[in-house]
């Protein structure tokens, strides 16, 4: 495929909930999935109590007893292990190419799990097998399509144990820390340390309140592109409007209308105080940014404030109070640009 969809595929791989996913899938690239016992217990749940979800399919899954033989995309992984259950595999972005941990695996313990697949459109199936697994978990994008789950493999994949999707695009962050809170609930979980957590993520929306006066762009780099990402669809974002903050909204989005592609020439086609920049590793760093003229030239960036955008926090409340809190101290060195 073209230099330019090559591009565009990457940052669907890692992006929330893009329809055009699906027909890129094909052209996902290879990577070395993490080797590691699948020894990590799920859960504390009695193994004697009948288990029941309903996920956001509307799919009610039943079982004689709690599943603790779990795998889950590494966005579900890095939910339910700060609620405290313990997934024993892992697919989905988890280890960087130095072998060190993806930050999109949050708090999960990389050396503790089997990693099926590490990129878009790899998931090792007759690991997943061979792990026994009896329930696996996912993010969805997009209703009925399990995030990171290859279409190729999605019927063998669903015949070896149930799945649960908790949907994300049009729902506040909010909406989704309490779906992974109500699951990791009925498998178990421990609750350690998590209404501390929500306390600071309390704190953290609260203050975001005094940023009102801040007209705020969220982008993510690639190489022949910069894409304006569209509010609504992204549950971080609907958090942060909800919070107050003044987020832009690109005037025309590309088909599915999670975000708009603009040519790094048309860098400039809205005006901005802040701008935050994706973290992700597909994405392109600050100083490769900066290469590009037209970027360089915006008054956000001139007057340094140009931030990190953590575009996967893991759905919990650990994960959105450390998202929030250096959002917050990024905002207050930031001023209204005239």
């Amino acid at each position: 495929m073209s230099g330019p969809v090559l591009a565009r595929r990457g940052f669907l791989a890692g992006a929330a909930g893009l329809a055009a996913a699906l027909t890129l899938a094909a052209c996902g690239d290879g990577g070395s999935a993490t080797q590691a016992s699948p020894g990590a217990a799920a859960s504390s749940a009695a193994p004697a109590q009948s288990w029941t979800f309903t996920d956001d399919r509307g799919k009610k899954l039943a079982q004689p007893k709690v599943p603790t033989r779990i795998v889950a995309q590494v966005g579900a992984a890095a939910a339910l292990w700060d609620f405290g259950v313990r997934p024993i595999g892992v697919f989905g972005p988890h280890k960087l190419k130095d072998g060190s941990k993806d930050p999109q695996a949050g708090n999960v313990d990389i050396t503790k799990v089997t990693g099926l697949g590490n990129v878009w459109d790899e998931f090792n199936v007759e690991q997943y097998i061979a792990l026994q697994p009896d329930l696996l978990v996912s993010s969805m994008y997009i209703n009925g399509t399990l995030w990171y789950v290859p279409e190729k493999s999605k019927d063998t994949i669903e015949q070896v144990a149930p799945t649960a999707g908790i949907m994300l695009t049009g729902k506040s962050a909010t909406d989704v820390i309490g779906r992974y809170e109500e699951l990791a609930k009925s498998l178990g979980a421990s609750m350690e340390g998590v209404p501390e957590a929500k306390a600071r993520m309390e704190a953290a929306t609260k203050e975001l309140g005094q940023f009102k006066n801040l007209k705020v762009l969220l982008v993510s780099g690639g190489a022949d592109a910069l894409w304006v990402v569209n509010p609504p669809e992204y549950p971080d974002i609907v958090h942060m409007v909800n919070a107050g903050l003044n987020v832009v909204t690109p005037a025309k989005v590309d088909e599915g209308g999670f975000f708009q592609t603009l040519s790094w020439e048309n860098a400039d086609e809205y005006d901005a105080d802040v701008i935050l920049y994706d973290t992700r590793t597909q994405a392109l760093k600050p100083e490769e940014m900066l290469k590009k003229p037209t970027f360089a030239k915006l008054p956000a960036v001139k007057a340094g404030q140009l931030y990190p955008w953590s575009a996967e926090a893991p759905f919990s409340y650990q994960g959105y109070a450390t998202f929030l809190e250096e959002l917050v101290a990024n905002l207050k060195k930031a001023q209204p640009l005239k």
